[in-house]
Order: structure tokens, then C-alpha cells, then sequence
């Protein structure tokens, strides 16, 4: 059963491939989702564009293990030099957009859900959801589809992570930071141009510490990631707008980087949202301890998923390299896959 499941799971890979979906457009990807569904026989649900199900013997006294991916992707950037929705496999390798990040973990998730559908009696009840608006963190994703499924106790967040075991994952707060000066022509002298003031203003960012470090994801990290100011060469503006970039560790919550930071800064920071938190997962947990004894190693990831929906412990673990993601010619080679389903399966049979 897991070698035709796996075989499967590639041709609905490259299916899933020759499909655009970028994020709030996964309409086909969705339908295409249902047919694996219908295919297997497997009774399922849809709301927007997330489509979700539940294991056979699912029992309400149980608590809930969630397998979640996401069928959107970002948009192919100049660089490609191949077609993105060709799915192709040269040298082992499956090119197109969505391969890596994060089309390999959502089937092999797919197929380990299809796999223990009709597992008797399991530890936990199986949850899979395959959603949407992941890439531009979109109101109709996974945040909105948790308030349908029931409360989820753990959850396995396929992204593309060499299928190591990423136990925690930093949030992320965006500011919008404002200096104040003063409007004036350019050929007269002015003490409050705020550009003048920009080199003290950056130097408070580069120079700025977060006083808690994680043991798993080090220390928070603020990045000054855009700076906009005027629009004539005469006349001197009125503000300088920046933005700022943090990626907070799990020593804070996101509404403590905001109280410090809006205190602590030189200019006025206005937050652009509050939910992308950090998650995690304890070291002691089961789903952790299996992938330790399957020879996974745990470590601290730096990079946003829909993990940052989720309130329960998580684990982020996919086939693939996130270093892949969002760049040209994006590829997932073939063995990743196999070997994903492969592991995912040993993985749950430990727990179930």
C-alpha cells in the first residue's frame, strides 16, 4: 500500500504544480484536493479554499492531532529560466513552482493521513487540512478554519525542513516607524529635516538588545527593512517612514515586543499586526521524542509558517529545504518525497 501510495502522491504533486494558486486563488488547487479525497474514498469538507477531514474512527473523547499544509504559493519571480508550472523531473529532481514550499509536505501528508485513515482505535484522532492564503498569512487560511475544526491538542505543520524537527519558530511583529521633522524649501536652513536625523535613528535598530534569549531560537532580531522619505529634490519633507522587521523568539510574546519597543525607541512605532507569534513544542513531547529515535535532530527555526496560527504545541517537520523556497527553478527532489512519507509513517506509528 505505501509504494502505490507514494506513487500517487508524486502524480498529485505534479498536479498540484501545473495549477496556479497563488494565495486567495486556490479555487482549482482546492478542487483538485477534493479529488484525492473522492478518489480514496475518504469523506471531506471545504470551506473557501481550505479542504479538511477527518479519520475514519475519529472518536470526540480523543484529543486531536492536526496535520496542516498549504496549497498556495507566491508568485514566480523574473528569474526563472524554467516554466513554473511545467512539473518535470530532471536528475531526480521535481521542478516548479510550489514543489518545495510547500507542495512536497502537503502530499506526503496527504498520503500519511490516507495511510492510518482506517487505523482501529488510534491514541489520537487525525485532523488533516489543506489550506490556503499560507504565503500572504490571508484572513481565509488556517485562521479562519479553526474556528469550524474542533480544539486541536498537537499539530504537524508540513513545511520544508530536510525532515529534521523544528520544535519552535520565532513570530513576527512588522512596525511602522515614523520620524518627525519639519517641511521646508531646500534652499533654506533647517535644523528639523528628518532625513539629518536618520543615521542616529538607525544606529538606536542596529544597536538596540533584547535582554531573553532561547535556548532553541537565540536571541530576538530586529531588521530596519525599508526606508521612504520625499518626493522633490527641493523640497525637504516632513517625516521619514520606515519599517521595521522582528522576529521575536518564544522568551517573548508579541505584545511584550510592542510595549518595549514602543517605550524604549526614539521614534514613533505603530504595530501592523499581533498574531504572528512564536510557537513551539516541548522537547519531552512524544511526536518529539519518536522523530529524536528515528535519528532527527531538533532545532530552532527562523522562518514564518502557519504555525504562528495555531495556540496548541506544534511541531513543524516536510520534506524539502526551506532555502529552496521562494527562489528560481524551485525543485524538491523525488527521494525527499519518498523518504518524507516514509518517515512520517514510522513517525505516527510510534504516537498512534
Amino acid at each position: 500500500m505505501q509504494k502505490e501510495l507514494t506513487k500517487k502522491t508524486l502524480e498529485l504533486l505534479k498536479d498540484l504544480i501545473a495549477i496556479e494558486s497563488f494565495s486567495s486563488e486556490e479555487n482549482e488547487t482546492a478542487a483538485r484536493l477534493e479529488q484525492w479525497f473522492m478518489d480514496h474514498g475518504i469523506p471531506f469538507f471545504r470551506e473557501n479554499n481550505n479542504v479538511y477531514a477527518f479519520n475514519h474512527f475519529y472518536d470526540k473523547k480523543k484529543p486531536n492531532l492536526l496535520l496542516n499544509s498549504h496549497h498556495d504559493t507566491v508568485k514566480p519571480n523574473g528569474a526563472y529560466t524554467k516554466n513554473p508550472f511545467d512539473p518535470h523531473i530532471e536528475d531526480g529532481k521535481l521542478y516548479g513552482l510550489g514543489s518545495n514550499d510547500a507542495g512536497g509536505a502537503l502530499v506526503s501528508l496527504l498520503a500519511l493521513f490516507t495511510f492510518y485513515y482506517n487505523h482501529p482505535n488510534p491514541k489520537y484522532n487525525l485532523i488533516i487540512a489543506a489550506t490556503a492564503e499560507e504565503e500572504s498569512s490571508g484572513p481565509l487560511g488556517l485562521n479562519s478554519l479553526l474556528k469550524t475544526l474542533p480544539p486541536i491538542d498537537v499539530a504537524i505543520v508540513g513545511e520544508p525542513t530536510l525532515m529534521q524537527l523544528a520544535i519552535a519558530e520565532k513570530g513576527l511583529v512588522v512596525f511602522d516607524g515614523l520620524i518627525e521633522g519639519t517641511a521646508s524649501h531646500a534652499a533654506h536652513p533647517n535644523q528639523e529635516n528628518p532625513i539629518m536625523k536618520l543615521p542616529k535613528f538607525l544606529n538606536w535598530f542596529k544597536e538596540f538588545s533584547f535582554k531573553k534569549e532561547s535556548e532553541v531560537l537565540g536571541p530576538v532580531k530586529m531588521t530596519v527593512t525599508q526606508v521612504n522619505a520625499g518626493n522633490q529634490h527641493n523640497v525637504v519633507p516632513s517625516e521619514v517612514n520606515l519599517v521595521i522587521d522582528v522576529r521575536v523568539n518564544d522568551r517573548y510574546s508579541n505584545a511584550e515586543i510592542i510595549e518595549l519597543l514602543q517605550k524604549e525607541a526614539p521614534c514613533k512605532l505603530t504595530p501592523r499586526s499581533t498574531n504572528l507569534n512564536s510557537s513551539s513544542i516541548p522537547l519531552t513531547h512524544e511526536l518529539v521524542t519518536a522523530g529524536i529515535e528515528l535519528g532527527r535532530k531538533p532545532y530552532g527555526s527562523p522562518t514564518l509558517s502557519d504555525q504562528a496560527k495555531l495556540s496548541c504545541p506544534s511541531l513543524k517537520l516536510g520534506p524539502g529545504d526551506s532555502t529552496r523556497s521562494h527562489t528560481a527553478n524551485e525543485f524538491i527532489h523525488v527521494h525527499e518525497v519518498e523518504e518524507g512519507i516514509a518517515l512520517y509513517i514510522k513517525l505516527l506509528n510510534e504516537i498512534l
